[in-house]
């Protein structure tokens, strides 16, 4: 039996079986959970009477309700099965997310808001674990980014298709634009819950879509690794929930989605930099464009350096010279005159920030299985996202203090490089015990 020929047709059906719907599922959770941020200057704060102060607490309060729940709903995951828990997850906020085109009051929109980040724990680092139930280790960083590509896509088509939606559907069915909005974006998490529900299949012994021998080697290749990692490594639940390495994991992650939140800061400032040079007006079409072109590299360089990790077997530098990369391209960024200057930098920092984060997610499952892997990727998740609250108060508090974006941004160039600090630390850490 050609060993090899069977393990590349196996992973083949599996990938083409999985990331892509995979990957269309994160895409709409992804835009239902930034959309607020085209809303809000298109009507939302006008019509609900709120100040920016407001604004930004009921942006934030989100990441409040998907902090709390993430562990628990990980566990759940890992106990009931994917395919009934994703559905779960994803009805829950379709429901949420469409009731916020029909917010009376700004109250009402922050109860929706930390009630959609409830309602969302556990999508993300769910998907992250049911993908160590189909790949072996040796593969992982490479489907990472692939399923993580939906991030660079909803990034760079996102504000588009919102403000599109927000122009277009003003006075449909008697709704403000930025109502519509809501209402047509999340509807498709409800009708997607119920394909999953019929279509994930919860582990490879189950999966009728492979034939018995395929069953049989992906069954019998991932319950040794299992079997070794836990023969290894050990950890145990509560053991994942206190460690000092899982806490310094978070950090790292942390540092990198502070990174990943600037980008949507600053790429605004750029465009409308090009606008002022050029002495021109850009559609909302064309703006989305532009706003595309950083994203759309790095989802690019964001796969082919998963896979590069894949085939070297290298974790550590896969993570750190990226974070590394990115962290130094924004404060170069906020000093150069040239709009086309700056979005090279900038387009420099999405492929540093894309590109650490698949390979990032291989490190915890290279000693962890299990209730472990399951809580340890919840816990990470769930920490490394307060940058999501953090990073747009900081950089507001530190604007408003400075009259500048400068300072605030020069904090996101130290959160990405303390990340790659940490990580070779982390390395180092392991390779003297």
């Amino acid at each position: 039996m050609d060993t090899v020929a069977l393990r590349d047709r196996v992973m083949r059906k599996v990938t083409w079986r999985l990331v892509p719907f995979l990957g269309l599922l994160y895409f709409i959770n992804y835009l239902d959970r930034v959309n607020i941020g085209f809303a809000g200057p298109n009507g939302l704060t006008a019509e609900l009477g709120m100040d920016q102060k407001a604004f930004g607490f009921a942006s934030g309060i989100f990441f409040v309700g998907y902090l709390l729940l993430e562990v628990p709903s990980n566990l759940a995951l890992h106990r009931f099965g994917a395919r009934r828990w994703i559905a779960r997850i994803m009805i829950s906020w379709g429901i949420i997310a469409t009731a916020m085109a029909f917010v009376p009051n700004a109250t009402t929109l922050s109860v929706l808001r930390f009630l959609l980040g409830v309602a969302e724990a556990g999508f993300f680092p769910g998907i992250i674990l049911y993908l160590t139930y189909w790949f072996p280790a040796y593969q992982r960083a490479k489907v990472v980014a692939q399923f993580m590509a939906a991030v660079a896509v909803s990034s760079a088509i996102g504000a588009t298709v919102s403000s599109l939606l927000i122009s277009y559907g003003d006075g449909v069915f008697g709704l403000s634009g930025w109502r519509f909005m809501f209402l047509a974006e999340g509807i498709p998490a409800i009708l997607l819950a119920g394909v999953t529900w019929f279509f994930l299949t919860d582990r490879p012994a189950e999966a009728k879509w492979l034939s018995d021998e395929e069953r049989a080697w992906l069954t019998a290749e991932l319950a040794a690794e299992e079997k070794a990692t836990e023969a290894k490594h050990g950890w145990t639940l509560r053991k994942a929930l206190t460690s000092p390495r899982i806490l310094a994991l978070a950090l790292v992650y942390f540092g990198i989605v502070y990174g990943l939140y600037a980008l949507g800061f600053f790429l605004p400032t750029i465009i409308k930099g090009f606008e002022a040079q050029f002495g021109t007006a850009y559609t909302v079409v064309e703006r989305g464009l532009i706003n595309a072109v950083p994203y759309a590299i790095g989802a690019a360089v964001m796969i082919w350096w998963g896979r590069h990790g894949d085939r070297t077997g290298e974790r550590t530098w896969h993570v750190a010279l990226p974070a590394l990369l990115g962290g130094l391209a924004i404060p170069i960024a906020l000093y150069l005159g040239n709009p086309l200057a700056a979005m090279i930098a900038v387009t420099v920092c999405a492929c540093g920030v894309l590109a650490a984060m698949p390979t990032f997610w291989a490190l915890p499952t290279t000693f962890l299985s299990g209730a472990a892997a399951a809580g340890a990727i919840g816990l990470i998740n769930s920490l490394g996202n307060l940058s999501g609250f953090v990073a747009p108060y900081l950089t507001g508090a530190l604007a408003d203090a400075t009259g500048s974006q400068r300072t605030g941004l020069w904090l996101v160039g130290g959160a990405m490089l303390m990340s790659a600090v940490l990580v070779l630390a982390m390395r180092r850490g392991n390779e003297h015990r």
